[in-house]
């Protein structure tokens, strides 16, 4: 080994051995640049090279260094003060030049340190992970990562061989963050982390939790991406969601699996610039207001749909470059579209190359299984009780808001963060401190991660799917607040899901026996902002389509299908439809291949198609059908318990609007007359009816509208469908 002194100490014996062999945790001690006894002290392990010369940056040369190890290790005094350094290597005949890493200082600083201590760092994407910039002097890539209990880390990757010797990272000890500057790569680049757990075992290669881009499955490795440079236009778009209360304007969301709502001539995925060219003129022309997306993070795994998210800060590469998700978003905006997207901070896989056992030890998820294993999808959960961890989980919500410019967030299985034992037996839970079952930590990360979201986007929400009766999913989570309320602005209403496509199930004949499926909805509809949802875990698992779902022969399954359309979009709460159901999709779906657009060429089909696209412009277009969807003042029953007839009747009214009365006939059987009451005579004119000729229904209606006179009038009610009248006065 070699023996001069770094500054004024002489390395350990076996340092140098241990640096070229892989088992140094400090190679900032021992190369670059150093003050000495006799100037300037250099040191650089080139492989392959038998000759180097070391230059300052700026081209001038400062001495020639010494061979001391055949392996590549040179060392020597050069001029000046200690700088990053370049040298001309050569060796086998050739020449190359290399920047020096270990001769750079470090890029975090103590306040960076000070917040990743607390959990209070909120901007972590723009300091953990992969970022080109120029330092001191050159430009590169600055890469950290967390790894507290790591022996050692690398990062290696197709500039260095991937050899987990060549850019061993500094660690900052106070955070247990890693860090290195590699000079002269850009954008483009495959890395991985290689880790030397605290046991001295080297760990599977791990990806870059932070990473912005990944390479396509089934390839693992994280991509160096160049800063984003979209030129967004949609500051009008966002501008007037920041300035209005979301629960009183239209919300209709068209629910996409990005990678089956439609595939390119050869059955690919289409490119985020590809459906944006179809996906974005659609939902304009059928009047959705939103698209939500299920997870568009990467995943290893096409059937988990993307709930099962490896890479939390990258669009997936199946769409092509991330800055294609970000010309996506920017085109719906301007389009007056709305872009959602399923988050998942409930689990996470256990895929070797994740999150699991980052640094050889629990480090994102729980040690103890009762914790830290999810049994329903066979996962690890995250520990929201670590600082660091949920400060990661938060930043990474308001990376997606801040750099993709998302409206907001669906968060995906909620419930199963606020039990200890969901989906568990007996002695497979810990209590809380308090004995209970409620995890008080991951209600307090909920709070934070709502608190932040609200606090620095205005105009962006989150929405739980939360399927209990957890109380104050909607209520602002304040500081001084109730602990439990959790600071969502909606929440999806599962009750009602499940009750409505239970009834519409049963044959006719017996829904007089269950009509309180129906109205037992309105008992809690107003206690929580709530989303009704038929998403796509009603369509899937050998469940059916919707179409499928509807009792009856196959006319009547059409009626029941528009009928529960309109008795939903009348319904108080905001509309969630997944994709393929506006148009009666037949087979369940399957994330493998496209929907069947061919479905459209048949009457029966498009009349639904067309039903939804009516009835998504009506709602925009009366502010009593959407004005008041989460407050009680804009809702009363004209016609709660006729049982007998299975027939259903309420009023949604907003200040200043038109009041709208909504009517259900449940059974095939015309009821006309029907003696409807009214809260004012006069004209009511028939602005939609499930059974129009227009939408392949049998044309049963009221001509236009009808007459109330002393608090009722006499309507047609058509077979298995809605109608809706609006008052004229």
């Amino acid at each position: 080994c070699a023996t001069h002194l770094v500054g004024n100490v002489k390395p350990p014996r076996g340092a140098i051995a241990a640096l070229l062999e892989g088992r140094h945790d400090d190679p900032f001690s021992l190369l670059g640049t150093h003050a000495g006894l006799n100037g300037t002290f250099a040191r650089a392990w080139i492989p392959g090279a038998d000759k180097a010369t070391a230059f300052s940056l700026d081209g001038t040369e400062l001495g020639t260094l010494a061979s001391v190890d055949r392996r590549g290790l040179f060392e020597g005094v050069v001029e000046g003060t200690p700088q990053p350094v370049k040298y001309r290597a050569r060796g086998d005949g050739g020449e190359w030049w290399v920047t020096d890493p270990y001769s750079f200082g470090p890029v975090l600083g103590p306040l960076d340190d000070l917040l990743m201590a607390e959990g209070t760092h909120l901007r972590l994407h723009d300091k953990l992970g992969a970022h080109l910039i120029e330092h001191e002097g050159a430009a590169g890539v600055h890469f950290a990562v967390w790894a507290p209990n790591a022996r050692r880390v690398s990062v290696v990757g197709d500039f260095n061989g991937w050899d987990g010797r060549r850019h061993a990272m500094r660690r900052r000890s106070d955070v247990g963050v890693w860090e290195i500057f590699v000079p002269d790569i850009a954008e483009g680049r495959a890395y991985k982390f290689e880790i030397v757990g605290a046991d001295g075992q080297v760990e599977p290669l791990k990806g870059d939790p932070l990473a912005f881009q990944t390479e396509l499955r089934p390839a693992t490795a994280s991509i160096t991406t160049a800063p984003d440079v979209h030129d967004w236009g949609d500051a009008a778009h966002r501008k007037a969601w920041a300035a209005i209360d979301p629960r009183r304007v239209p919300m209709s969301i068209y629910e996409v699996h990005a990678g089956s709502w439609d595939r390119d001539e050869h059955g690919w995925f289409l490119t985020w610039d590809a459906l944006a060219k179809r996906l974005i003129p659609y939902v304009v022309d059928m009047g959705f207001t939103h698209i939500e997306f299920m997870p568009v993070s990467e995943h290893p795994y096409d059937p988990s749909w993307g709930y099962q998210t490896t890479g939390l800060f990258a669009p997936s590469a199946r769409f092509g470059d991330p800055q294609g998700f970000a010309r996506f978003v920017d085109g719906a905006h301007r389009a007056g579209i709305g872009v959602l997207i399923d988050w998942v901070p409930a689990h996470f896989p256990t895929d070797a190359f994740g999150l699991a056992r980052f640094d050889g030890t629990a480090l994102y998820e729980h040690e103890d299984p009762r914790l830290g294993y999810h049994p329903d999808w066979n996962t690890a959960i995250y520990n929201f009780g670590r600082r660091e961890v949920a400060s990661f989980l938060v930043n990474n919500a308001l990376f997606w808001a801040e750099r993709y410019h998302v409206d907001g967030l669906r968060v995906d299985a909620v419930a199963s963060m606020l039990y200890r034992d969901y989906s568990r037996n007996a002695g497979e839970w810990i209590p809380n401190r308090d004995g209970g079952r409620e995890n008080w930590e991951a209600v307090d990360f909920l709070r934070a991660m709502n608190r932040e979201i609200y606090g620095q986007h205005p105009g962006v929400f989150t929405i739980a799917e939360e399927s209990t009766s957890w109380p104050g999913v909607t209520q602002p989570a304040h500081d001084d607040g109730a602990r439990e309320n959790l600071g969502f602005g909606f929440k999806w209403n599962m009750g009602w899901m499940h009750d409505t496509l239970q009834y519409f199930a049963r044959e006719p004949v017996h829904r007089r026996h269950h009509h309180a499926e129906i109205t037992f909805g309105l008992v809690y509809a107003f206690s929580e902002n709530f989303v009704l949802p038929l998403s796509h875990d009603e369509v899937v698992h050998g469940k059916g389509s919707l179409l499928t779902k509807m009792a009856g022969d196959d006319w009547q399954q059409f009626a029941n299908l528009r009928s529960l359309y309109t008795f939903m979009w009348g319904y108080p709460g905001k509309k969630l439809l997944f994709m393929g159901q506006e148009f009666a999709q037949r087979r369940e779906w399957d994330e493998g291949r496209a929907l069947d657009w061919h479905l459209r060429a048949s009457a029966s089909h498009e009349g639904v198609r067309t039903l939804v696209r009516d009835l998504n412009h009506l709602y925009r277009d009366r502010p009593a059908l959407h004005a008041r969807d989460c407050e009680g003042d804009g809702f009363a029953w004209l016609v709660p318990d006729d049982m007998e007839q299975s027939v259903f009747a309420w009023l949604r009214t907003s200040p200043g609007a038109k009041p709208i009365a909504v009517i259900a006939n449940m059974t095939p059987v015309a009821r006309a007359p029907y003696k409807l009451p009214l809260p004012a005579d006069g004209r009511w004119a028939e602005i939609m009816n499930s059974d129009a000729h227009a939408y392949w229904g049998s044309g049963c209606g009221n001509l236009g509208g009808v007459e109330a006179k002393d608090g009722f009038a006499w309507v047609t009610l058509p077979p298995l469908a809605t109608i809706m009248l609006e008052y004229e006065g």
